[in-house]
């Protein structure tokens, strides 16, 4: 039979096509749409095509993992230092000479015992047994909050550089630290050297008599913090050195030295001068003294006409410091306005009128007149500069 004679209702093979919408898509991809994906899978509406080359993209997951390795580092870093950092403690900051910073933080607590630290360590002579030191210093009152309670409050109480009522004249002070009763400062300043800052914390066992911390403000249990720069280190039996210098005024008192002691001044018996007079006995080699100094000096003051001494730093057994500024009133101009200009090691002879002495009211405590000229006899032991 012909595939004409065949019936015509029925198909010569039977087939099942399915629908298009029963097709997954793993079934049916169009070409070139997987974008060459492993496994055939399409590419999500929401992706785009990289446009990194590999060598970009490998220096891009470099910097990734650096970048985190930093991170890492940072963190284990920050947490090593908050577990050692350094305590917190007193710290004093500037330059030498100069008025220092001082940061006490509260919530650290006064010790026990005495501490001494030195910012700055100079190259001069030590304080030691039968010497001077002239100090720029400043005392904190360091008061613990007490009970369980850690911490503390300060306050600065005085200051050589500020005119304050505790220290109506600013300058440098000349302390004798080996007789000092203040068991403090006398151990934590022994030894140390010219040119250096030290930093005292000291307890309230060593501290300072309570005459001395009522002035002060300080109550039981205060301790103290004491920084001083010790600008000059002098011994109490320094003189004058240098070459001598003759005087052949017979109408001006002669000076005849004495070995350890005050020298022995004889004044003659004629009309004293009119004007002020500076002479040079001894010529010393140090260096100029200025306005701005601090004069380290023993000095013999007598009356002229009577030849009473008034007044002798060697009799009291030490030198003394005085600012070469102009002085507070009451004082003798002329004292400070003489000692200027001159060299450090020099002694001197100063002839004061009434002018440039006490004035026409005189000193009736010391036994001068408002018309006596008196005369003083200086060593010129050592200066630094007041502020």
């Amino acid at each position: 039979m012909s595939d004409d004679d065949k019936p015509r209702g029925e198909p010569a093979v039977k087939a099942k096509l399915p629908n298009a919408k029963n097709i997954r898509s793993p079934e049916f991809t169009p070409h070139g749409i997987s974008g060459g994906r492993s496994g055939g899978q399409p590419l999500r509406p929401s992706a785009k095509p990289s446009g990194l080359t590999a060598a970009q993209a490998k220096k891009r997951r470099t910097i990734a993992i650096v970048v985190a390795v930093v991170a890492v580092l940072a963190i284990a870093g920050g947490t090593t230092w908050y577990v050692t950092r350094p305590a917190p403690k007193v710290e004093v900051t500037g330059a030498f000479g100069s008025a220092p910073k001082v940061k006490i933080p509260g919530s650290v607590t006064p010790g026990k015992s005495l501490k001494v630290t030195q910012p700055v360590t100079g190259t001069g002579p030590k304080i030691a047994a039968n010497t001077l030191a002239l100090l720029h210093y400043e005392i904190y009152k360091w008061t613990p909050k007490g009970g369980d309670k850690k911490g503390s409050t300060s306050k600065k109480v005085l200051d050589t550089r500020e005119k304050t009522e505790l220290n109506p004249q600013p300058g440098p002070q000349l302390l004798p630290v080996d007789k000092l009763q203040v068991k403090g400062l006398k151990n934590g300043l022994t030894n140390r050297t010219e040119g250096s800052r030290v930093v005292l914390q000291i307890p309230p066992d060593q501290s300072f008599d309570p005459q001395s911390a009522q002035q002060f403000g300080l109550a039981d249990g205060d301790s103290v913090v004491f920084v001083a720069d010790i600008l000059k280190v002098i011994p109490t039996n320094a003189e004058a050195t240098g070459a001598e210098q003759k005087l052949t005024d017979k109408n001006l008192p002669t000076v005849e030295p004495q070995k350890g002691k005050a020298p022995k001044v004889t004044i003659p018996k004629v009309d004293p001068p009119k004007t002020m007079q500076v002479k040079t006995l001894i010529q010393g080699t140090g260096p100029t003294t200025t306005k701005d100094d601090t004069a380290v000096v023993n000095y013999l003051g007598q009356i002229w006409g009577t030849g009473k001494t008034f007044d002798s730093s060697w009799e009291k057994g030490a030198p003394t410091a005085f600012p070469l500024a102009d002085p507070p009133p009451g004082a003798m101009p002329g004292f400070f306005k003489g000692l200027r200009d001159l060299k450090v090691g020099s002694r001197v002879m100063l002839i004061l009128p009434p002018s440039d002495g006490y004035g026409k009211s005189g000193n009736p405590q010391a036994g001068i007149k408002g018309t006596d000229t008196v005369v003083f006899v200086v060593d010129i032991l050592g200066t630094a500069k007041t502020s």
